[in-house]
Order: structure tokens, then C-alpha cells, then sequence
């Protein structure tokens, strides 16, 4: 019988599970382990950042039964850090032991037909769009949908699996260079900026946010996030939390659930996108706030209380790709983290990725001080350093 809705708490001593070795993974390991928890990893790749630092690495597929069974006699409960693990596999550890988030919810997130068409339900609004899924779908799309972004509808992120499109012939192209495969076309909207909000709820229906992140997207990764008081005007700010809750809520999600937002250029705010796991855009929090993501994360599995995060410093997170290492050489070469250790503030997170390569996250940099002029300066300095273009 199925133990997964028990609310009993799990106290520090147990083991804790994760589907999904990298940094995220990593990250969480690192907050239970500082609360507590002995930790167990299931993935197949046996350099994964997380299983490097785990107790337990078990090293199989997500969908290995032999391997799931493992990870079930091991835990007290699992969660996930990558929104495309299989939602049956999260079903499957949810007849012995709580799973959090549901496979439901992340069977959501993983769809995005599925997942407007929630935002939908949730009166959230989101840009206007279509679903193409034959050809009799393609032959019916809105001219008012052009120019747009088809997105393949299942395992696109970090700007993967999308096509801008400007004419009817261009989505028909596109949707061909895509496979056929089922997608969604969103209409392109005149965007000022984006921000996330990050929201927590437990089992008790208790929830918390923390504060609304300013994000930079450049070629579809994030770049750029800024966390202070007056990033963002303060009925956008109360917009976006209240539509992040509203979506949890929705879902009757547990754990951390990341909702993405674009600014448009009249104010309005669209939701984009969610991701069923902490987020790149919430890492300042390990140095910005008292209560990280991570430890969310925890506290959610463990029916731990959840309290208002709060935030002591103005803060700016540079993402640290692959490419930093390659700035002057076509060896990979480690970045001046001298330099950036000397500016004040500076916070260095590294994702311990045995080998560098383009585009690929190795770290990110968190810069905190008591004003935000202060926090961006110096985030800029170490822009300069690594060879990041300002902003």
C-alpha cells in the first residue's frame, strides 16, 4: 500500500532520494547533507555532479526496475532534479514511498499542450497559441499566431527544440525540421524583460515564495539574474507570485516548482514555462536568503515546516558556462577565480564537471552586497574578468 501521502515527518538520519545526478541534484544533496540526511542517487552517468557527492550512487537508467527498487529500499522519499525524468518512474517509487513532485505534475510539465492548457484553467494568462499536431492542425493556425515560436511540446529547454517563424511557409519548414513531432506555437510578443518566481508547498497545502527573480536570457540560457528591492515595478512583483501560487496550487504540486514569466512591453505579464524542480534563476538564494531552494526542497519531502524565505542581500547570479573556459584558448583553461574571489561579495559555486565544454552550465557566481548599485557593480567587474558581455 501506498505510504505516499503520509505526513509524518522524516527526521535528520534518514536517506533521501534523487532521480538525477547533476547539479541540481548536487545542490540538494549538499543542503540535506548539511541538515542531516544521508543521501542516494539514481543515475546511469557514474561522473554525475551529484553522485559524486552522495552516499549512495546507484547507477542505472530511470527506468531500470532493478535500480528503482534500490532506490526504494534505501529512502525514506525521493524527489527529482530534472523535469524530464520519466513520470512513470516517479509512479512506480509512489506505491512504497512519497515522491515529490507527483508523476502527474511533471507528466504536465513535461507537455507544453499540457501545460498551457493548465495555465489556462489556472486564469493565468499566457501568450496567445496553437497545437500542431497534423496537418490538418497546421492548416488551421491563426495567421494573428505569426510571426511565432513553434517549440516541439515535449523535451525542449534551454532554448532547445524551438524555431522562430515568420510566415506560414517558415512553419511549415520548420515544424518539418522538427520531425513532426507535436508542438506548440506560441505567438511572439513584445517583450521588456523576464522574471521567475520560485514557489515551495508542502503536503499541508502550506506554501512560500521567494522573492521575484529578473532574469537575462541570452541564445535561450539564462545568463543573468537580479535579485533586489525595485527589480521589478511592485504590482508586477504581487502579479507574479500570486500566479505562481495560483499554478501550484493548480497542480496540488509538492516540492519546488520554478515559474517562468515574460515582461511585456505594456506591463502585462505572461507565464511562459514551469520547471518541477529548484531552478537556475533561484541559485542566488544559497548566499542571498536564509533559506535556500534547496533546503526548500528538503523541508518539502520531509514534511519539515515551511517559512518565508527572507532576504538580507542585494544580490546578482552570473551563470558560468563551458565557454568561459575557452576565452583565450581552444584549451580549455580555468577561468582568473583569483580575481573574482578578490572582489567583494563574490561567491563561487562550481558543479565539480570532470570537462568543460560550450554551452554547457559548470557553475554559476553569486555577488551580494548591501545596495543593489553595489551588487551590480561588482557583478559587472567579474563580467569583465570572465568575459562575459555586460548588461
Amino acid at each position: 500500500m501506498s505510504n505516499a501521502n503520509n505526513t509524518a515527518v522524516i527526521f535528520p538520519g534518514a536517506t533521501l532520494g534523487v532521480l538525477g545526478g547533476g547539479q541540481l541534484g548536487r545542490m540538494f544533496a549538499h543542503s540535506a547533507q548539511a541538515m542531516g540526511y544521508f543521501t542516494a542517487v539514481l543515475d546511469k552517468d557514474e561522473t554525475s555532479p551529484a553522485g559524486l557527492v552522495s552516499h549512495h550512487h546507484i547507477r542505472t537508467g530511470y527506468e531500470d526496475a532493478q535500480g528503482l527498487a534500490e532506490l526504494a529500499q534505501l529512502c525514506a522519499a525521493v524527489t527529482t532534479e530534472f523535469e524530464n525524468v520519466p513520470a512513470a518512474a516517479l509512479n512506480k517509487l509512489a506505491e512504497s514511498l512519497p515522491v515529490s513532485p507527483t508523476g502527474s505534475a511533471v507528466a504536465i510539465a513535461q507537455d507544453r499542450a499540457a501545460e498551457k492548457s493548465h495555465f489556462v484553467k489556472c486564469g493565468v494568462p499566457c501568450a496567445p497559441y496553437a497545437v500542431i499536431e497534423t496537418l490538418a492542425q497546421l492548416a488551421a493556425v491563426n495567421d494573428a499566431l505569426l510571426p511565432g515560436i513553434l517549440k516541439t511540446a515535449r523535451m525542449g529547454y534551454d532554448g532547445k527544440g524551438q524555431i522562430r517563424v515568420k510566415t506560414r511557409e517558415e512553419l511549415a519548414q520548420g515544424w518539418a525540421e522538427l520531425g513532426h513531432v507535436a508542438c506548440v506555437l506560441e505567438k511572439m510578443l513584445p517583450l521588456a524583460h523576464e522574471c521567475s518566481v520560485i514557489v515551495a508547498r508542502g503536503r499541508n497545502g502550506d506554501i512560500v515564495n521567494l522573492p521575484v527573480q529578473r532574469n537575462l536570457h541570452r541564445e535561450g540560457i539564462l545568463t543573468v539574474t537580479e535579485v533586489y528591492e525595485g527589480n521589478l515595478p511592485v504590482t508586477q512583483v504581487e502579479q507574479a507570485i500570486a500566479a505562481a501560487k495560483s499554478v501550484a496550487i493548480g497542480l496540488d504540486y509538492v516540492g519546488v516548482l520554478c515559474v517562468e514569466f515574460f515582461v511585456l512591453d505594456n506591463g502585462q505579464l505572461v507565464v511562459n514555462e514551469i520547471a518541477p524542480r529548484p531552478h537556475n534563476s533561484g541559485h542566488y538564494s544559497q548566499n542571498a536568503l536564509d533559506v535556500s531552494q534547496f533546503d526548500l526542497q528538503v523541508r518539502c519531502m520531509t514534511n519539515l515546516p515551511l517559512t518565508q524565505p527572507r532576504q538580507h542581500s542585494a544580490t546578482v547570479m552570473l551563470n558560468l558556462l563551458g565557454d568561459l573556459w575557452f576565452k583565450d584558448s581552444d584549451v580549455a583553461q580555468s577561468p582568473a577565480w583569483d580575481q573574482i574571489l578578490a572582489l567583494p561579495g563574490a561567491h563561487l559555486h562550481l558543479y565539480g564537471k570532470v570537462d568543460a565544454k560550450r554551452a554547457r552550465k559548470m557553475g554559476h557566481l553569486n555577488i551580494t552586497a548591501a545596495t543593489a548599485e553595489q551588487a551590480r557593480a561588482t557583478a559587472l567587474k567579474a563580467a569583465e574578468i570572465l568575459g562575459i558581455e555586460a548588461f
